[in-house]
């Protein structure tokens, strides 16, 4: 087994599910202990640094000469459940596949950015090369967070899964509440109950006109279009009684360009054109949660560089592409770092069966050190 494979094989066997995804789960602590302690015997500076109460991320910096571009290496430490998977973090190879939770979203890129680092140590780099494993990542990305309060570099990578190929954008996301009110009343009492569900019903098709017309319109030649759904919906307390409150939570996604106040005026319009035409309507929105939506440059500095590596080391042009899930890129790229995505392969991110590939996995550290050798020269 290679190095980069065994490395892979320790960190997919420590289980660090995210312990706000799943409530009991085992956290950050212990996968943070182990990446910083092989990070310090590869004779790198390390520090742990808490991004919350027992939440951690570590940082190792192999240091430059002086005089050289900086960049930045980022991957999650964290993973989501595993329900459903019967060996989670007892992992297995079959073939150039690596199997267990974690394995491809994203021990596989954590992987290959500790060896790069590692191997950035043993080159005459003028440019720092700052490594940050982060936690948190799968649900409010408290990790990346507290990172770009602290730390700053001329371009950064982040290594979650692209199969080889170059990401350069990514869709973000609005998660929105929206409360309809009525008046509660007997169900025998119609000319006193107003139904709080009913008068959801209307704002239902207004989203659903509004999703309509996102998808039909202006397209983002990598990401397509923004979109709209209702995801979860409650209200009303038994048969009997007209509900006085109904609560909708809808997500938007976002492309590179539309922002939090456009979304928020495009249901705010929704609501008072409802208004204006039913004087029994009342509806209130908040605005939850936001990640913005990335995009670099193809000409980028950053970009071009890992390009030029991978089409020499892999033998042909990556195909250059967006994502439609979000990432941490957006927040590292919002912090002044242009950053660019690539990762290795493999398949099952959040599923029963997840493996990564084995043989990309290897490339991709040997690409992410060419990269440094260059851009960091």
């Amino acid at each position: 087994m290679s190095e980069i494979s065994e490395l892979l094989r320790q960190l997919v066997a420590i289980d660090s599910v995210n312990p706000d995804l799943v409530p009991g789960g085992a956290g950050e602590g212990e996968i943070a202990r182990f990446v910083a302690g092989w990070l310090e015997r590869a004779g790198l500076t390390v520090t742990i640094e808490e991004a919350a109460p027992g939440r951690p991320n570590v940082v190792a910096v192999a240091r430059g000469s002086g005089g050289g571009r900086s960049l930045l290496l980022n991957a999650h430490m964290d993973t989501v459940g595993v329900a459903g998977m019967q060996r989670p973090h007892e992992p297995y190879i079959e073939g150039n596949r690596l199997y267990g939770r974690g394995a491809y979203d994203m021990k596989a890129g954590l992987a290959t950015i500790m060896m790069a680092t590692a191997a950035a140590r043993r080159h005459s780099l003028r440019g720092d090369v700052i490594l940050t494993a982060v936690c948190d990542e799968e649900f409010a990305s408290i990790g990346t967070a507290s990172i770009v309060k602290s730390w700053h570099a001329d371009a950064a990578i982040l290594t979650e899964p692209t199969q080889l190929d170059v990401c350069i954008a990514h869709k973000g996301f609005c998660w929105l509440d929206i409360e309809t009110t009525g008046v509660a009343a007997h169900g025998s009492l119609p000319e006193v109950g107003v139904d709080a569900i009913v008068k959801m019903g209307k704002v239902l098709v207004g989203l659903e006109a509004l999703d309509r017309s996102l998808r039909s319109g202006p397209r983002h030649p990598l990401l397509g279009s923004g979109s709209l759904h209702a995801s979860l919906i409650s209200g009303g307390q038994e048969l009997s009684s007209y509900p006085d409150r109904c609560l909708l939570s809808v997500e938007r996604r976002t492309v590179p360009g539309e922002t939090r106040e456009l979304v928020e005026r495009q249901i705010d319009a929704i609501l008072d054109r409802i208004a204006a035409s039913d004087p029994q309507f009342q509806a209130s929105m908040k605005t939850m949660l936001v990640q913005q939506p990335f995009e670099i440059a193809e000409d980028a500095p950053i970009v071009q560089t890992l390009l030029r590596q991978a089409t020499r080391l892999l033998g042909a042009r990556p195909a250059i592409g967006g994502a439609f899930g979000w990432m941490d890129s957006a927040l590292l790229a919002a912090a002044g770092m242009p950053t660019v995505i690539f990762g290795p392969g493999g398949d099952g991110a959040h599923a029963a069966v997840e493996w990564s590939d084995l043989d990309q996995l290897q490339r991709c550290a040997d690409v992410l050190i060419a990269t440094i050798e260059e851009f960091c020269a």
